[in-house]
């Protein structure tokens, strides 16, 4: 059975904890490769305009490019509308073929929030999770939601380096504030170009 890696988001902008926690579900989980995939429409409101999706996507390419086993897919940006995990793990169960098992990597706070995406029962019944959890993080949270979804299979992943945050970037580049060790030098280069997160 081969298995690959499924990791959503904004990324808005990528950075180094999302490829930190990338390559180390890959290595301990045996993954065959992982794909990125960025929102089209996130479907949670946010507390700050989200930057346009072809801004968001070039910047996830250009951070995986020189990865050979991680991929990106427009799956979610070509699908009009909200962009639901569900329905994204039916598109790419169509497009993989069968003898595959889907591991969703994703933030352990915003597994503890499944409870408030669509069709929660149906998604915990068509991939594992790997919760990537920052230093610190209160697992009773987690531990309740996935008490509340029987047969969820949920995989804690500690990885090194995810104590950074998109917020954190956006809010340094306002300030104009080094971006250095923080996300991958083409992306840097990419939010200069494009005047990104600029006040």
């Amino acid at each position: 059975m081969r298995k690959v890696g499924i990791m959503g988001g904004t990324f808005d902008p990528i950075h180094l904890g999302h490829l930190s926690a990338a390559e180390e579900a890959r290595a301990r989980y045996g993954l065959e490769r992982v794909i990125f995939i960025p929102n089209g429409q996130p479907p949670h409101k946010k507390s700050y305009p989200v930057t346009p999706a072809e801004h968001r996507y070039n910047m996830v390419r250009l951070a995986i490019a020189s990865h050979p086993h991680f991929e990106i897919s427009r799956v979610e940006m070509d699908r009009p509308g909200p962009s639901y995990a569900v329905d994204t793990l039916h598109a790419l169960r169509e497009e993989l073929g069968g003898g595959v098992e889907l591991y969703f990597i994703t933030g352990a706070d915003a597994i503890a929030e499944i409870l408030t995406w669509r069709a929660p029962e149906e998604l915990v019944k068509s991939c594992d999770f790997i919760a990537v959890t920052r230093p610190g993080y209160d697992l009773r949270r987690l531990r309740e939601v996935t008490d509340a979804l029987p047969g969820a299979r949920v995989h804690l992943l500690d990885a090194i380096g995810v104590d950074i945050s998109s917020t954190e970037i956006r809010a340094r580049v306002a300030r104009g504030e080094s971006l250095r060790y923080l996300a991958p030098t083409p992306v840097v280069r990419y939010i200069t170009t494009h005047e990104l997160y600029v006040s």
